[in-house]
């Protein structure tokens, strides 16, 4: 037997035998293992003691992992200067609005498509595997855009990318979170939603630069092709990472996950209790729903386990409420319209008449990354739900105005003919519209832009792969249906009214995340996985 590897299977006590009485309920099934609490109650106590910042090694694998949210962001943002700099270099003629759409929305719609997948596969083969799949997607899926000569080519490209941001935009934020100490993994979560407003930032100077300087009818190509450059640095850096501890532990490698821990903790006086506290509680933990999951299916026999993992998902109420927050505040940061700027600003810029409108998306982006660093320095301080119930006013705000401002510009040309336009937008109007967007993008950016990334924090760790996964499917098939429909709804509606649907959903969000989301800042994963116990879903629970 390999030194390094333990199973933890002789900790697990029997299930009982067929012939003890079984009462058929499996709403609320409850088992719980006896353990000495006195070292794992002060998991989240110790992290004070060992710092005001986590250490140099969590911080170099949080950069190493967040290249993929870098990636995530450079290949959203790529496509609004893409499309603007295509002309007639695919299928011979300029792109018509479905065009754009379909190349725009079929990223969202493999996403959708295989992040549950890819959460299955993060559960049997681990985390860094799955992240390393992705490095390889995004490699071909860049060099496949940049060779085509075809919508239909681009549409493929567009696709394998798909495949890729809907993987690592799940399996990202869930390693860096089984990795951080639960005192600053708020902040470390964030870290990878930087990296995607970096990336969106990067796409916008990359458009700006090549839109300006390079050959017309090569600048598009060199913009997606560069996509594929990070992507190969990472999947070097790959091979020095660890696997996610708590991974190692359900797979019974305790040993490899405590030195995991021990790497992460560092040195200091505090940090042989903190590794202990913490590799205790991940222990319990496992150990409690492997008792439950047995409870639940001693007379079930050869069923796979993504079906059993998906049955605990959807029968046990902490589950399943964990299921409905995640996928509400998921689809949330979606529907709120926000990525409709990430995928056609170019184009609404363009609309407004100012004069390089892939520069002023650039202002976006920036406001996008600053108010993203700002929300990386709050988040773990003032709180997941309270930074989200101040910030959606400032969208909603944001978006009203917008609207307005959109009232004073008249369109002059159909949205079949590839591009919107103008007669003579007021320069005043031009400045609100502009004004309105940042604030919008300010408030997202230091809210719902991150928060609903720390889904996997909800999650008990028998489920945590495969509830996160279908969550994030969620925000990409809301981020299907709004870059599938945006430009069609400025066209049937107006830009003014599809400013204000945005707004009203985002008031319809905020009202179910003051009634619904807890606070779970501060708490170990399996102490939030706890909260939703709670009848009143733990939001009126304090932390601790």
């Amino acid at each position: 037997m390999d030194n390094n590897s333990s199973s933890i299977e002789p900790l697990i006590p029997r299930a009982p035998e067929a012939g003890h009485h079984d009462t058929g309920e499996e709403e609320d099934v409850d088992v719980r293992v006896a353990v000495d609490t006195s070292e794992t109650q002060g998991a989240d106590a110790l992290g004070k003691e060992l710092g005001t910042s986590p250490g140099l090694f969590i911080w170099l694998l949080t950069f190493s992992a967040g290249i993929s949210g870098l990636l995530f962001g450079y290949d959203t943002g790529v496509i609004s200067a893409t499309l603007v700099s295509i002309g007639t270099s695919l299928s011979g003629r300029p792109l018509s609005s479905l065009d754009k759409s379909v190349i725009t929305s079929c990223t969202s719609l493999f996403a959708l498509l295989v992040s549950p997948f890819a959460s299955v596969l993060a559960d049997s083969l681990g985390r860094k595997r799955v992240i390393l799949a992705t490095d390889c997607l995004f490699v071909v899926g860049a060099a496949a855009q940049a060779l085509s000569s075809t919508v239909a080519g681009m549409v493929a490209g567009r696709s394998i990318v798909g495949a890729a941001v809907g993987a690592a935009s799940f399996v990202v934020p869930l390693y860096i979170a089984e990795l951080a100490p639960a005192a600053f993994r708020g902040r470390l979560v964030t870290m990878n939603v930087v990296f995607i407003t970096l990336g969106q930032v990067v796409a916008y100077v990359v458009g700006w630069i090549f839109g300006q300087y390079a050959s017309e009818a090569t600048a598009w190509r060199w913009m997606v092709g560069l996509g594929a450059l990070p992507a190969f640095v990472q999947a070097c850096i790959l091979f020095l990472m660890p696997e996610s501890p708590r991974w190692l532990m359900k797979a019974g490698r305790s040993a490899e996950a405590r030195s995991v821990i021990e790497r992460v903790v560092g040195g200091g006086p505090s940090s042989s209790r903190q590794v202990d506290a913490t590799w205790k509680d991940i222990e319990a933990r496992v150990r409690e729903e492997e008792l439950e999951r047995r409870a639940r299916n001693r007379h079930r026999t050869g069923r796979r386990l993504w079906l059993d993992s998906l049955g605990e998902l959807l029968r046990i109420r902490r589950n399943r409420r964990a299921l409905a927050i995640a996928c509400l505040l998921q689809g949330l940061q979606q529907l709120c319209g926000f990525n409709s700027l990430m995928y056609f600003s170019a184009t609404i810029f363009t609309l407004l008449g100012f004069p390089v409108p892939t520069l002023t998306s650039l202002v976006v982006a920036v406001t996008n990354f600053a108010f993203t660093m700002a929300a990386l320095l709050l988040i773990d301080h003032i709180g997941r739900r309270c930074i989200l119930l101040w910030s959606i006013p400032f969208m909603v705000a944001g978006l009203l105005f917008a609207a307005y401002g959109f009232s004073f510009i008249t369109l002059s040309a159909e949205l079949e003919s590839g591009m919107l336009g103008a007669t003579r937008p007021a320069q005043g109007a031009a400045i609100l519209i502009l004004v309105s967007i940042m604030t919008y993008v300010a408030g997202y950016a230091i809210g719902l832009g991150n928060v609903p990334w720390m889904q996997s924090e909800l999650f008990a760790l028998n489920v945590r792969s495969l509830g996160s996964g279908i969550a994030t499917a969620t925000n990409w098939g809301a981020n299907f249906v709004i870059g599938l429909t945006f430009l069609l709804l400025m066209d049937a509606l107006t830009p003014s009214w599809t400013f204000v649907l945005y707004a009203a959903i985002c008031v319809a969000g905020y009202g179910l995340i003051w009634g619904f989301y807890p606070e779970t800042t501060g708490l170990t994963l399996e102490a939030a996985a706890r909260l939703l116990e709670d009848d009143n879903w733990g939001v009126r629970r304090p932390p601790g």
